[in-house]
């Protein structure tokens, strides 16, 4: 919806709503404007009288709506009162002063050579025009006063909209990262993946300590990072490329040559940022579903496309069971993305290849 505009349904039904309102306050305002005039007498004249002057005052009304109305919108192009609002209050006063005027001109000569004939304004009462004119200039500024109040209104309900969306996507955003932290805790809690990783370094502290250690710091690495970063909706791609390289590292000791990693990444794209534990997700879910063998081993590689994206891309490997799957991972990086840019995953599959896109973010 545009701020910045009047809700266009309103000036739907403007006319038939305000119109009776402006025509009712032309003689509220002359009444209050002159309060000591023979109204009595008003209704002593003709039927015929009454509904003629009805008739003209009603044209006056709304011709003069129509002129505040088209003035109030150029101005809206022009001068919108968010962005200039002192000149706009300035700007849209003076010249309604001098368009009502000569509005109250035409209108009166127009009227009094209907009439009387060509006698010009000279005969007429010169409290009766400055009285027309305190009235013309009043309704004007009524007029005026409705269409700002209006735009005022939408805006302030806009407001309020934008604030509740963005509390929707507040909640979301808690959500997804909820289930962000229970993936990553059940990763981290998995019994095979805590046997595996442990079992591991049990046989590396027999057969070399040197690698033991380089092992743990590895594992380390990884946990510490999982706890750090579970919080934070955008990480550095340096810094998930280094948590990717140590998560990796766990899963080359285990499977050695059957599983392979290549990262070819600028530093500009190292300075932007994506979700994190968005790469290990992805990592995981190539070494779920696909097999990996000395012969035939797993190519996992990382890299930036042409439409400024990190493409994480792996050989398609399928398994000949099937392992039950939910999909958690990639549906938590696709909603992670929905609620922090206007950009999507892009993930595609070919006859050898499995490729997922990630939009880059600023940090």
């Amino acid at each position: 919806m545009n701020v910045t505009q009047p809700n266009k349904d309103f000036y739907k039904y403007f006319r038939f709503i305000f119109i009776p309102i402006v025509f009712l306050g032309f003689y509220l305002l002359a009444f209050l404007v002159d309060p000591f005039r023979d109204w009595g007498a008003y209704f002593n004249r003709s039927a015929a009288q009454i509904t003629i002057e009805w008739i003209f005052v009603l044209f006056f009304c709304l011709s003069l709506t129509e002129i505040n109305l088209i003035l109030a919108r150029r101005l809206d192009k022009k001068l919108p009162w968010v962005m200039y609002p002192l000149q706009r209050f300035l700007t849209q006063f003076i010249i309604q002063i001098i368009l009502t005027t000569l509005f109250l001109y035409i209108f009166l000569r127009t009227s009094i050579y209907i009439f009387e004939g060509d006698s010009g304004l000279s005969n007429v009462d010169h409290m009766i025009l400055r009285q027309m004119f305190v009235v013309s200039l009043l309704l004007s500024t009524l007029i005026s006063l409705i269409y700002t109040g209006n735009f005022f209104l939408q805006k302030w309900k806009d407001a309020v909209m934008e604030t509740a969306e963005l509390n929707v996507k507040t909640v979301e955003l808690k959500q997804i990262a909820l289930e962000a932290q229970l993936e990553s805790l059940k990763a981290q809690l998995d019994p095979h993946f805590m046997f595996n990783n442990f079992s591991t370094l049990s046989a590396l502290i027999a057969e070399d300590p040197a690698l033991a250690q380089h092992f743990l710091d590895n594992l380390s690495r990884v946990y510490r990072y999982m706890i750090i970063n579970l919080n934070k909706n955008i990480i550095s791609v340096a810094e998930e490329i280094k948590f990717a390289q140590a998560y990796f590292y766990l899963i080359k000791i285990r499977l050695g040559d059957n599983v392979k990693m290549d990262i070819d990444v600028n530093e500009a794209t190292m300075k932007r940022g994506i979700p994190p534990i968005t790469l290990q997700l992805l990592i995981e879910n190539a070494i779920k579903h696909n097999t990996a063998s000395r012969s035939k081993p797993l190519q996992i590689t990382i890299s930036v496309d042409g439409d400024d994206r990190l493409k994480v891309t792996n050989t398609l490997q399928r398994l000949n069971y099937n392992i039950p799957s939910t999909c958690l991972g990639i549906k938590n990086i696709h909603s992670r993305y929905q609620l922090l840019s206007d950009q999507n995953v892009d993930i595609q599959e070919t006859a050898d290849q499995f490729i997922v896109k990630l939009p880059l973010l600023n940090l």
